[in-house]
């Protein structure tokens, strides 16, 4: 299974979104830091949900990263969030 659809994957199971878009960057990030060939290393993701409700912006990050757990988020190099209710 791919990082992507492991993040949906997870993503979903855990904050159920009204909205949720991940897309690998990581192709626009070729010769930074970080960069691995076949991409998967630098994401963009954009969630609408619920579940932040009351939450501020750091409690929001956390409960992605939560949710992503330590394994996959040790591998995904850069992962930019867009978070709303």
């Amino acid at each position: 299974m791919s990082k992507t659809q492991e993040i949906t994957d997870r993503l979903q199971a855990a904050l159920s979104p009204r909205e949720l878009d991940v897309v690998d960057d990581s192709e626009s990030h070729r010769g930074h830091a970080g960069f691995q060939e076949g991409g998967e290393s630098h994401y963009n993701v954009r969630i609408r949900a619920d579940a932040f409700a009351g939450l501020s912006r750091i409690a929001r990050h956390r409960a992605v990263h939560n949710a992503l757990g330590p394994d996959l988020m040790g591998r995904i190099h850069a992962l930019a969030l867009d978070l709303d209710t």
